[in-house]
């Protein structure tokens, strides 16, 4: 079925979600069948985040996980992984050294995110400028600090800023203000309008978090989902909303449909979770 797009915005909801399938896993398959998905996060300050997305991603039915981090202690929250110790810069960052580590994986991953956790923007952009054209052909979620390649891009003084390659950017209204320039009053006026422009001027597809999320592709087409509640407002959501999308991006799911049903499944998830276990906490 072609993807349910239209403008005004297209609504996700069950019965669009419904008409829209996700790739269905091969009853025959094995675990490579689902996809290969690499987590490329966590400072020694802040582990956790990876380890919320990696989880994710592996609910989301990812056949195969890599962690890649400064964290090393992650292996030890999720067995099922292969992760990869890097170096840290004492800003938070990762070594120079890290690219070297990551590049015979770039041939062999179906989805990567790059984010949840790294603290310091400029080194984390530099590190997706030089990882992103190995990542051709590969689904790619830039989560939290790694969507400051767009503020540093290091191209030479040429502006604006696209992507050239699938990527999926996952800001809530003070990121993007923050990559936009505009206030965060602005942006949460008007969310359709900056998520459209973003997409339109980066060339990824946004999903531009908040109680409505808007979901936009550089084509123009636009969702939007309503849904969850507030108890998803806390930290570490969007390291498992973007642990979501590289899950079911990896199965095969287009970055556009992984978005819309991963922020329906992170929506939904907080929904039985408040039912449970109440509203905040």
């Amino acid at each position: 079925m072609a993807s349910p797009c239209a403008n005004p915005p297209q609504t996700i909801d069950p019965a669009a979600l419904r008409a829209w399938p996700l790739p269905p896993p091969n009853a025959a398959g094995d675990k490579e069948s689902r996809g290969h998905v690499l987590v490329l996060g966590g400072a020694r300050e802040m582990p956790g985040a990876v380890i919320l997305a990696a989880t994710a991603a592996l609910r989301a039915g990812a056949g195969k996980l890599t962690i890649a981090s400064v964290a090393q202690l992650v292996a030890l929250a999720i067995p099922e992984a292969r992760v990869l110790g890097l170096r840290e810069t004492p800003e938070g960052g990762f070594t120079g050294e890290a690219m070297a580590a990551l590049d015979p994986l770039a041939d062999k991953v179906n989805a990567t995110l790059i984010g949840p956790g790294m603290q310091d923007e400029v080194a984390t952009a530099a590190l997706v400028r030089a990882l992103l054209p190995r990542l051709d052909g590969t689904a790619v979620v830039l989560d939290a600090g790694a969507m400051g390649v767009i503020l540093h891009p290091n191209q030479g003084g040429k502006a604006p800023f696209r992507f050239t390659l699938p990527v999926l950017v996952t800001p809530h209204a003070g990121e993007m203000a923050h990559l936009s320039g505009k206030s965060k009053e602005e942006v949460g006026a008007d969310p359709d309008r900056h998520a459209r422009a973003a997409a339109r001027q980066w060339n990824p597809v946004v999903a531009l978090k908040g109680a409505r999320t808007v979901i936009a592709a550089p084509d123009g087409a636009l969702w939007q989902h309503e849904g969850g509640n507030v108890g998803l407002a806390s930290s570490g959501s969007g390291d498992t909303l973007a642990g979501l999308i590289a899950g079911l991006a990896a199965r095969g799911a287009p970055l556009h449909q992984a978005a819309c049903w991963g922020v329906a499944l992170h929506a939904q998830a907080g929904e039985r979770l408040a039912a449970r276990m109440g509203l905040l906490g």
